[in-house]
């Protein structure tokens, strides 16, 4: 395969979106002997992590869009890995719970959670990192905007007028 060095000039999008597929290889290929997809594995950790969630505050959380979750939720409840529970002070609210059977699964997964995000930032100082995360907030808020329509004009847009 040729590689092309753009250095500065490449991308930021296609950087992503190679750190993303190297992200979900790396952790699809650890998940995979426990029968679970990447999205299982970041939902589990995430309730281990932040017991009593509810299902919008898990979306949330993990950046997945709520019906996603949902269904995620739902496929680990089949397994008999998650359980609902009614809220004690909001009868409205259900709350995401481990169920027992899947507490020593849940310890290995945040075992390897843990070392998935560190070698994510491996190499990387405190303010490189703090530096990331900022930058990859506001290009998160941008596509957002895009998305619904909110974005600047494009050069070429401004150029027409």
């Amino acid at each position: 395969m040729l590689k092309r060095d753009l250095g500065g000039e490449e991308p930021i999008g296609l950087l992503i979106a190679a750190a993303r597929h190297r992200i979900k290889q790396a952790v699809g290929s650890r998940v995979r002997p426990y029968d679970l997809t990447t999205q299982q594995f970041w939902v589990l950790v995430a309730i281990y992590e932040h017991p009593g969630f509810s299902l919008g505050e898990l979306a949330a959380h993990i950046r997945m869009d709520t019906p996603t979750a949902s269904r995620v939720v739902f496929a680990l409840m089949n397994r008999k890995l998650v359980e609902i529970r009614d809220d004690a002070e909001d009868r409205r609210r259900a709350r995401l719970h481990l169920r027992p059977a899947a507490a020593a699964l849940a310890k290995t997964l945040h075992a390897l959670a843990t070392a998935t995000r560190a070698a994510l930032v491996q190499g990387l100082s405190a303010t490189e990192q703090a530096a990331l995360r900022m930058s990859l907030r506001k290009i998160i808020a941008n596509m957002d905007r895009l998305q619904n329509g909110d974005a600047a004009e494009s050069p070429a847009q401004a150029h027409h007028r």
